[in-house]
């Protein structure tokens, strides 16, 4: 199993090292100069060339990234192009926002996927199936900004229960933050919370017709032991990696959310960098989401192998 890991530790060095080429030449793909944002269009060209020398613009890209990777690898992510702030602070801000809300997001996500994927199974063929069945479809079909923006009119303009807007870090107010980050987590759990039902539902139903499962049924074991110890267990395997390449989407792919909430997010963070063309923020919010994404797909497969014996069996072999 030791040996597996430190495989696993070693194999993600090259695919962090393209990683940090992908998001240093991501920024080409930027149209414009950021010294048009800076500088306006009333300058004259020296004006705009001088400022390209200072920001590092004029030399060659390969040098641009060998600089760059060498500041990285000491930590430096180096400087935001508009208000001068580290990378490091932006992101150090901005990332424990997005994490709450993919934590927040999970929590309600499985809160509904893991009954209604039970319930589904077992009523197979039945109404409630069928309800359960319509209801995840619903919730796949439905534009996410749809959703946000029906609950800020319902919960937020209409009863006045929760904010529309307006982040209050967990630090400052505890409850302000969980107010906050209600209607958000919730939109997104909803919309999340349908793929891991249609996957679990699936999987159940597969080990629901194990012979394993009808021995443990005719020996007379309850039934929710039966799907406890045997077929929730044994579903939640395959499960697990699902579960964990959704949870790095969610990293990313809450920019909509974060921007309809106003969420001082990783996803607005990086949507204004864009915007304003700050490469060095780009680079640096490509680099951290992209191994995150890595770390977490790692520690899906260690997890993996500690559930499943099959892989570490593989693994000693």
């Amino acid at each position: 199993m030791l040996r597996y890991i430190a495989y696993r530790l070693v194999s993600i060095i090259p695919t962090l090292l393209l990683i940090s080429i992908l998001a240093f030449l991501i920024t080409y793909l930027i149209p414009g100069d950021p010294s048009y944002t800076l500088l306006g269009m009333e300058v004259t060209e020296e004006m705009r060339q001088g400022l390209r020398v200072h920001l590092g613009l004029d030399k060659p890209v390969y040098i641009r990234y060998g600089i760059w990777l060498w500041n990285v690898l000491h930590g430096d992510l180096g400087n935001s192009i508009f208000g001068q702030f580290k990378v490091t602070y932006l992101i150090g801000r901005a990332l424990p926002v997005s994490l709450e809300l993919m934590l927040f997001t999970i929590l309600i996500g499985l809160a509904i996927a893991i009954p209604a994927a039970v319930i589904s199974a077992v009523r197979k063929n039945t109404w409630v199936d069928m309800v359960v069945t319509i209801a995840a479809f619903t919730g796949l079909s439905l534009p996410t900004f749809w959703l946000a923006i029906m609950f800020i009119y319902v919960f937020a303009v209409d009863l006045k229960l929760l904010p529309a807007t307006g982040f209050v870090r967990m630090g400052d107010n505890i409850t302000g933050n969980l107010r906050s980050m209600i209607l958000p987590s919730v939109t997104l759990g909803i919309v999340y919370s349908t793929g891991l039902m249609r996957f679990l539902r699936a999987g159940l139903l597969d080990v629901l017709n194990e012979d394993y499962v009808r021995t443990a049924r005719m020996k007379g074991v309850i039934e929710w032991r039966v799907l406890v110890r045997h077929v929730l267990k044994n579903a939640l395997i395959p499960f697990t990696t699902v579960l964990g390449l959704e949870m790095a989407w969610l990293l990313g792919g809450s920019v909509l959310i974060e921007n309809v909430f106003a969420l001082p997010g990783m996803g607005r963070l990086a949507l204004n960098a864009i915007l304003q063309r700050d490469y060095n923020v780009v680079q640096g919010i490509a680099l951290t989401m992209a191994g995150l994404f890595v770390l977490i797909n790692l520690a899906v497969d260690i997890l993996y192998a500690f559930l499943d014996p099959r892989v570490r069996l593989a693994s000693k072999s």
